[in-house]
């Protein structure tokens, strides 16, 4: 009697292995990110050589409108603090200017897939599962880029993993 065990082990190892490699882990500078209430997304880019801003990101909403963001890590109680801007102006910007087009800002929190919730990490390591981005769909409801030409549809506050920008 043949053993035919080993030869079904070594596939279901090369399956497996094949597997992990499809569903390699993906850094969130290049994570995408959605919203289901909304159809909103998040794309992260590689911020590049920052030395304030550890994340960059932009928010595609309905009609077209996109919203630019960035993290910056405050100092003392470390926390990622996010801002979303939009139609800000270029160059050199005052205080005023650039509080005037920002649309949102808080921390961003994470969440894996037990429900543990952390804060949102700077780049090179792995995406987390949701991203909390707390008071976001009140704060855009009630920002310049709501209505009118701007976007009709209020995202939630999380956003869930969706893959991975090439």
């Amino acid at each position: 009697m043949t053993n035919v065990t080993t030869p079904i082990v070594g596939f279901l190892a090369a399956l497996t292995a094949a597997n992990s490699s499809a569903h390699a882990a993906c850094p969130i500078e290049l994570a995408a990110y959605g919203d289901t209430q909304s159809g909103g997304e998040i794309d992260f880019t590689p911020t590049g050589t920052s030395a304030v801003v550890t994340n960059t990101f932009r928010m595609i909403l309905d009609n077209n409108v996109v919203l630019n963001g960035i993290v910056m890590w405050s100092s003392g109680e470390a926390r990622p603090n996010g801002s979303l801007m939009y139609k800000c102006p270029e160059g050199d910007v005052t205080g005023g200017e650039l509080a005037a087009c920002t649309l949102w800002n808080g921390v961003i929190y994470t969440s894996d897939e037990k429900g543990a919730i952390g804060l949102l990490p700077a780049e090179s390591v792995d995406a987390p599962k949701t991203l909390i981005l707390p008071d976001l769909g009140p704060s855009l409801r009630h920002s310049l880029a709501y209505g009118g030409s701007g976007f009709s549809k209020v995202p939630s506050d999380v956003f869930t993993l969706k893959g991975c920008q090439e």
